[in-house]
């Protein structure tokens, strides 16, 4: 009864020896029903890298009871926790099945709005410069971001938020973004500025989501351009591009107008961007290219066409057939999207 599940002994998750109350206890068929079941737990959890603590979270048992149903000792009723572990088992099984049936996205694809995005980026870090890039919801700008950040040096990616807009807010963010370790708020300003202005330069700050910084906020990132030679990429929505438009903004936003050296503005998608990204999901039916086209057409764009190829290829390949328009046109009715602007 002592044999051990094949894996190291220091996950914690060998095959528990049964005490003698518990096999006076309980019926044979119980205490057979209870071992397999003990070890198909420990297969999961030790696959899924579960502890005890999260195993019994999941199954929905008190602590203790799992302690003692899982390491046989517990003299109670055990059909009853038998069960309960029989249908986390069998929920876990099948979900896991779903989620393998579900394809991934696409990765990082190369569009023209994302060279031009990469053209942009190129310019504010080689220059020291502010830019600024306003694009659609749903177009890619997040990602090319990541990926322009992942792929150059000394590139930081920093999304703010309604919650992290103040001053202060942005600069937890950043400090968290560039490693920065200071807690002293007076200091904080000076801190980030000195991993940015590394000597030598070419350092680049991407501000994703700008949209939601307020004025003073955004004269901050001013700040760490002017003094410490930095380049500077405000990301966000079209918002961002009409803020700075104004020509009553006043004499802080003239002062800020002046320093965005270069402006990317693009509220629709490219044709043939939507066409690649089709493409890039293996749609290869005429008539599922245009369906397809014009989803991405409406508000949100790539990530329209994301989310219901994702959905229509689950449907269809569930019921073991290929994709086909009907599948397309049953995922964007389930999606309940036909309203969106």
């Amino acid at each position: 009864m002592n044999q051990q599940i094949t894996t190291s002994p220091s996950t914690g998750w060998e095959r528990p020896e049964p005490s003698g109350q518990f096999l006076e206890k309980h019926s044979a068929d119980d205490i057979a029903i209870w071992q397999k079941l003990t070890e198909s737990v420990a297969a999961i959890a030790i696959s899924n890298g579960f502890s005890k603590s999260e195993v019994q979270r999941r199954i929905g048992m008190q602590n203790s009871t799992f302690s003692q149903w899982f390491s046989g000792t517990y003299i109670g009723r055990l059909e009853t926790y038998n069960r309960m572990a029989e249908q986390w088992i069998s929920a876990f099984i099948e979900a896991s099945g779903t989620i393998s049936t579900i394809r991934q996205s696409p990765l990082f694809i190369q569009t023209r709005l994302s060279r031009e995005i990469f053209d942009t980026l190129v310019w504010a870090q080689t220059t020291a410069d502010m830019v600024m890039v306003t694009v659609g919801a749903g177009m890619g700008k997040t990602m090319a971001c990541r990926t322009y950040a992942a792929t150059r040096p000394h590139v930081y990616h920093a999304t703010v938020s309604p919650h992290t807009k103040t001053v202060h807010g942005m600069l937890v963010e950043l400090a968290s973004e560039l490693d920065v370790r200071e807690h002293n708020p007076a200091k904080l300003t000076r801190a980030i500025g000195a991993k940015l202005g590394r000597i030598g330069g070419g350092s680049l700050l991407i501000v994703d989501e700008a949209q939601n910084l307020v004025d003073d906020a955004i004269n901050q990132l001013r700040h760490f351009m002017d003094i410490y030679h930095c380049g500077i990429a405000l990301v966000g929505n079209d918002e961002v591009y009409t803020r700075f438009g104004r020509t009553n903004g006043g004499p802080s936003y003239a002062q800020l107008k002046r320093r965005i050296g270069k402006r990317l503005n693009r509220a629709k998608p490219y044709a043939e961007d939507l066409q690649a990204y089709i493409a890039a999901w293996g749609v290869t039916d005429p008539e599922c290219i245009k369906f397809l086209t014009g989803v991405g057409l409406k508000g949100g764009a790539l990530g329209q066409i994301d989310k219901t190829t994702k959905l229509a290829f689950m449907v269809a390949e569930g019921m073991g057939q290929p994709l086909a328009l009907d599948h397309l046109k049953e995922a964007w009715r389930n999606r309940d999207v036909e309203d969106i602007a």
